[in-house]
């Protein structure tokens, strides 16, 4: 578990990377925060579902197609509480768009690793 954690790691701040970036790239050109955070998860989902079938729970013996769909309901479910959480900090507070998204990504980082190791790259059963 603690290699899966660090293999995690290492592709959740690549994809969140990626994410951040993009936005921080498209607000300044006129973007909004919330449409360019939309953008950035469409560029950082590649990242992310690649990243983890591949390094972080390679040889979980789902096929491809299962994984993928499984990983882009959880990354879905995911980008909906992000943007949800990401709405409120930029019309509640007074915090960065940059800062505000920072902490929606590490939120919502944690439930994710969860959902990805136990239902989305989770081995199928054995046959009995």
């Amino acid at each position: 578990m603690t290699s899966q954690l660090f293999r995690f790691g290492l592709v959740g701040l690549a994809a969140m990377a990626t994410h951040f970036l993009i936005v921080r790239a498209l607000v300044p050109t006129g973007f909004t925060p919330l449409v360019a955070n939309v953008l950035g998860f469409i560029g950082a989902f590649q990242i992310s579902y690649w990243g983890h079938s591949l390094f972080t729970f390679r040889g979980h013996g789902n096929s491809r197609a299962d994984s993928m769909a499984r990983f882009l309901f959880l990354a879905t479910l995911s980008f909906l509480l992000n943007e949800g959480l990401y709405a409120c900090l930029l019309r509640y507070t007074n915090i960065p768009y940059d800062q505000a998204l920072v902490i929606v990504l590490l939120a919502v980082s944690a439930l994710t690793l969860i959902l990805s190791r136990t239902w989305a790259f989770r081995a199928p059963p054995e046959p009995s």
